[in-house]
């Protein structure tokens, strides 16, 4: 790999990554003309706060539903297989909800149905992605990649999805920013299929065993690794009761705070969203250009809860640009973390045990999402905006504060650091030198893309052996 290619860049010199990274832009731009076409087509239907937080609840009840049975199944499929699928599951869904739009029939059961089918595609998606970004790239490049992802997610899904959305939705209708969500899955559907499919990262099983038993073992086994590993238990509870502070003001109320407070349409909806977006994808490229803090778990918590502070302005100001501001900041602090969040996985996790905790990374952290989401819109007309959104800034920083305080994570972070280190004990990135690679002792987990090859990979920390 050439010495002057950017870190944060590096991960695109993979022609696989590109045609990976490619597949996911346009999945994402297809989810940012989602979230803006389904609330202004639910608001041509005469659909309110509760309409929203119906159709947003069936969302999350389909990640929810879907994700512990798609961390199962990453580990045991090929994950560009999977990946295939569901793009074109997707594109066939919201194509026939766009012909109900087009033809004055779509009714908000049949946003909620559709919500529910594209949350429950998600379930099979990210842990399918998670598994395999390790087996495309070496392990140092890791961040690099979590970072162009957090770029593009912000970036793609919150700023050029929205934009285009708003533009359509001017421009024609709701109806026709669906057919752009389909088109956009669907051509993601054929790059991904392009691609090279790998082999699953884990050892095959000794004897035959039924599907439904398997998948039983399976996840009992990552449920233990979870609970037996502090630093991604109190992760997960803490990022759980954040979820259920700040995705429903979020997803839900913001629409009305920008209608009501500013006066503004889709125009500024649009922009509400892209300024969280663009905030993001700093934040991300900030992250993804710097080596691995040695207080990753620290950083990345604190930056979640305080990330969530400007929320609070929201609901104070009635004008446009503060909105945004504050959204710009939150973005930039929320996807740094993130970041941090992936790369942290994708490191320390047993290969062959990242889909299934990928799955319940999104199974217990967004496990109260539904509630967030169904309570969002009555909480909003019963105590009002302001309100609202004051409970959304303040309370995360107090959580993130009381997850530092009892998980006791420091000593975590500091015996298990990130960084390659050479020969001298120094991060090997910066110094130049080859990063040690200690022989792997038998029985011990270790982690990169070298699994599949039989080739000698860095050695990770010991794990609890699975049942």
């Amino acid at each position: 790999m050439p010495l002057t290619t950017p870190r944060a860049l590096r991960p695109l010199v993979s022609p696989q990554y590109r045609r990976l990274a490619a597949g996911l832009a346009l999945s994402l731009f297809g989810t940012g003309v989602w979230l803006v076409a389904v609330v202004f087509q639910l608001l041509a239907l005469g659909g309110g706060p509760s309409d929203l937080s119906f159709v947003a609840t069936g969302g999350s009840i389909g990640l929810i539903a879907a994700v512990l049975v798609g961390g199962v199944v990453a580990d045991r499929v090929p994950q560009k297989r999977i990946l295939v699928a569901l793009e074109i599951i997707k594109s066939l869904g919201v194509a026939a909800v766009a012909a109900l739009a087009l033809t004055g029939l779509v009714e908000i059961w049949h946003l909620a149905l559709l919500s529910l089918l594209l949350g429950a595609a998600d379930g099979f998606f990210y842990p399918a992605y998670s598994a395999w970004l390790p087996a495309l790239l070496p392990a140092e490049e890791l961040l690099a990649a979590n970072g162009i992802e957090g770029v593009l997610r912000p970036a793609v899904m919150q700023a050029a999805g929205p934009a285009a959305a708003a533009a359509a939705i001017g421009a024609a209708s709701p109806g026709v920013a669906l057919v752009v969500v389909a088109v956009s899955q669907a051509i993601a559907a054929v790059i991904l299929l392009s691609m090279r499919t790998t082999p699953v990262r884990r050892d095959a099983d000794a004897e035959p065993v039924h599907p439904l038993r398997a998948l039983w073992r399976d996840l009992a086994a990552g449920v233990r690794y979870m609970l037996l590993t502090r630093w991604l238990l109190v992760t997960l509870v803490y990022a759980c009761a954040l979820i259920l502070v700040i995705m429903g003001p979020i997803e839900v109320l913001l629409p009305f705070a920008v209608r009501d407070q500013t006066g503004g349409g889709e125009g500024a909806f649009a922009l509400a969203i892209a300024a969280f977006g663009v905030g993001g994808a700093a934040g991300s490229l900030a992250v993804s250009s710097m080596r691995l803090p040695r207080r990753y778990l620290t950083l990345m918590i604190l930056a979640w809860g305080v990330g969530c502070a400007p929320l609070a302005v929201i609901g104070l100001t009635e004008q446009l640009w503060v909105m945004v501001i504050a959204l710009l900041v939150c973005g930039a602090l929320f996807s740094g973390a993130g970041v941090l969040w992936g790369t942290l996985l994708q490191r320390r996790v047993p290969p062959a045990m990242l889909g299934r905790v990928s799955s319940l990374d999104f199974f217990v952290s967004l496990a109260l999402m539904p509630v967030s989401m169904a309570v969002a819109g009555p909480i909003g007309e019963a105590i009002g905006l302001t309100a609202a959104f004051l409970i959304a800034g303040l309370v995360p920083p107090a959580l993130a504060a009381l997850a530092l305080l009892i998980g006791r994570l420091g000593a975590d972070e500091l015996a298990n650091p990130l960084t390659a280190l050479g020969p001298d004990g120094g991060d090997a990135e910066a110094s130049g030198t080859e990063a040690q690679t200690p022989s792997a002792p038998p029985g011990i987990p270790v982690t990169g893309p070298a699994v599949s090859a039989r080739l000698q990979p860095p050695v990770d920390e010991p794990n609890p052996p699975s049942p």
